[in-house]
């Protein structure tokens, strides 16, 4: 296993359809139904962008249904 402190591996920002952030590593080919977002950087890089943008958890569909409301 890998210690966070000497993980020197590149990761992408990715997001889904309900707007949910995840990294993924760089190298490996992106899941289905996730995006590249265009920001590559450390861990600790990647998870610092998410915590600033990521301001609502809760999924797309869900602030959809509770605004129509």
């Amino acid at each position: 296993m890998i210690n966070q402190s000497e993980d020197i591996r590149q990761y992408r920002v990715v997001i889904n359809v309900e707007e949910q952030y995840s990294i993924w590593l760089e190298y490996k080919d992106i899941p289905p139904g996730w995006s590249d977002i265009g920001i590559v950087g450390s861990r600790e890089e990647c998870l610092s962008y998410i915590e600033k943008h990521w301001t609502d958890m809760r999924p797309l569909s869900l602030r959809k249904k509770m605004n129509a409301v």
